[in-house]
């Protein structure tokens, strides 16, 4: 990566901070920043107070500038919490370094720390880390020696950039890595604006949680006779399934595989099962108390960049409103004179393959509008004037199949997704197979590839480094995941540097907001947008989109959770009923 062009400076940056008035999901308060320059050497101390009479950075953040931090979306958290102008170009060391180690994780993490332990270089020991982070999230008041410390602290870690710095400069490929740091800019600006929250009624759900899981359970179970109290007992689920012939899988110990993947598959298999599913969910992993909402009643928490193997987000489960069940996404709600428009590629993987590969069979099933139904019509399985309505049975067959290639399901797997006999799972897996055989090719090049070279990549240069003993299903969907990975971040910088208020990504779409006056108008230029990504990572294939329009005082909800919003919401009025005057 070519320094010299810089003629302002290389900048080496990190502030310290804790959350506005200690509160999970406000807005960070910057505390401290420290700068180093690279070729001049000289290190700069700023406290707080100094900060805050700045209207812009103390350094130059222009085009002849480079401004390099560790996980720099922190950093430029703490620049519009300042409203300080953001850098125009950033190098993020984290991003890279995750890039350089994708797939074999280096033995003392991805974090500075570990980064720093890879190249051999010298660093601050992790439990003087800790003790410092302590120090700095208790917010103060600090005494001058403290003051010292902190500054001290954040000091070093500039330090450690700027020897880290120069050994990661060879396996740094510029122009990706400062697309890669627009992004991070786009992360801060959608951590920043977060996603509205009904805060009232989340308060009445942890006030009155303990009532409802006991009110669910009482109403759920009674179909299904499992539970021992809270206790779910597993000798009376597997009685449940034998009397109702419902297979299930089970672990190489040959007890039932209970795990919340087992019965979100077979759910979709047998919807009798989804109740009982979304009530073990709400049960064992909703933390109500985790869910970070500002003072705002904005959800913010860390979206976890390039954190998965495919360069997707990665926030908590626990912390995003995303995250849990889909029943408490009803807590979502644009605030007044707003609307939230839920933003999402139609049939994005399959439009990916179909695109990459150069499948034009694939391609013309996508373009169709309605992939699964072109492709049984291809396949010679219905006719050409078949409708999603006089072949609805064969259409979701092929749907299923589609679904299993991209996510590397065999026969026996589709076999029980569609309840079907393995013959007809194998049928259907080998009409794809003759049907998209370009694909087919590219697919197994892909594999190829990647064992015999140890790496595949997507299309900016997201890389994930292989070894003889991974799954070959995982390979194959990587280029679909990790160039849809690609399309998002591409989507979300186009959004956020034409000005629209992306509250949230989420795997393949994005959470939007807009005055109600401006909504429809917001959205259409997303759209435009959201199809120009696909362009860019698609070599000019285009895929649609769809959106789902909530406008204040309606509330997002998903349909897959109402059954379960609708008696949450139904126990707590019931709760909350005054009592009858005594006669």
């Amino acid at each position: 990566m070519p320094l010299s062009k810089y003629s302002n400076g290389i900048w080496l940056v990190d502030f310290e901070f804790h959350p506005e008035r200690g509160v999970e999901g406000n807005r960070p308060h910057p505390v401290c920043l420290v700068t180093h320059e690279l070729v001049s050497g000289v290190t700069t101390r700023f406290w707080r107070d100094a900060l805050l009479q700045m209207k812009h950075a103390p350094f130059p953040t222009d085009t002849d500038s480079l401004c390099v931090a560790y996980f720099a979306s922190a950093e430029i958290d703490c620049f519009l919490s300042l409203g300080w102008p953001i850098p125009v170009n950033l190098l993020d060391l984290y991003v890279e370094f995750r890039n350089l180690t994708n797939g074999k994780p280096p033995a003392f993490g991805a974090g500075l720390l570990g980064a720093m332990q890879y190249f051999g270089l010298p660093f601050l020991e992790s439990d003087q880390k800790t003790a410092m982070r302590d120090l700095i999230l208790s917010r103060g008041p600090w005494s001058v020696a403290n003051q010292e410390k902190i500054l001290e602290y954040c000091e070093s870690d500039v330090i450690a950039l700027s020897k880290l710095l120069p050994k990661m400069l060879p396996y740094i490929d510029t122009p990706r890595a400062l697309l890669r740091g627009r992004y991070m800019k786009a992360v801060s600006a959608m951590q920043n604006t977060g996603v509205p929250i009904d805060k009232e009624t989340l308060c009445l759900f942890i006030e009155y949680w303990e009532r409802i899981q006991d009110h669910l359970i009482a109403d759920i179970d009674q179909a299904y006779g499992v539970f021992d109290g809270r206790t779910f007992k597993r000798d009376r689920w597997e009685n449940y399934l034998i009397q109702n012939s419902i297979p299930w899988p089970r672990l190489e110990s040959g007890a039932l595989d209970l795990s919340d993947n087992a019965f979100r598959q077979q759910s979709k298999i047998y919807p009798c099962i989804a109740p009982m599913r979304e009530l073990r969910a709400s049960l064992s992993e909703l933390r109500l108390n985790g869910l970070k909402v500002g003072d705002d009643d904005r959800n913010r928490c860390l979206l976890s960049p390039f954190r998965a193997r495919t360069g997707r987000n990665q926030p908590s489960n626990t912390s995003f409103i995303f995250g849990p069940s889909v029943w408490l996404r009803g807590l979502i709600k644009p605030e007044p004179g707003y609307g939230l428009a839920y933003i999402d590629w139609s049939q994005q993987e399959f439009g990916i393959a179909a695109a990459l590969s150069g499948d034009e069979v694939m391609k013309q099933a996508y373009l169709s509008g309605d992939p699964y139904l072109a492709f049984a019509k291809q396949a010679g399985a219905v006719p050409q004037n078949a409708t999603k309505m006089t072949h609805k049975a064969e259409r979701e067959q092929f749907k299923q199949c589609v679904l299993a290639v991209q996510y590397g399901m065999g026969e026996e797997s589709l076999a029980a997704k569609i309840n079907q006999p393995v013959a007809r799972a194998r049928q259907l897996l080998c009409l794809h197979k003759q049907t998209y055989k370009t694909f087919w090719r590219w697919s197994d090049s892909a594999v190829d590839e990647a064992l015999l070279n140890g790496r595949l990549w997507s299309v900016f240069d997201w890389q994930i480094l292989v070894d003889q003993n991974i799954n070959a299903r995982s390979l194959r969907n990587f280029p679909m995941q990790a160039n849809g990975a690609e399309m998002l971040r591409i989507a979300c910088i186009l959004l956020v540097e034409a000005g629209i208020r992306v509250c949230a990504p989420v795997h393949d779409a994005l959470l939007i907001e807009a005055p109600l006056d401006q909504l429809d108008e917001t959205v259409v230029r997303a759209q435009a947008l959201m199809r120009k990504a696909s362009r860019i990572v698609l070599d000019g294939f285009e895929l649609g989109s769809d959106a789902k329009l909530i406008a204040y005082p309606d509330r997002y909800m998903d349909e897959r959770g109402t059954r379960m919003w609708d008696a949450v919401t139904a126990i707590i009025q019931s709760q909350m009923q005054p009592m009858a005057p005594s006669q």
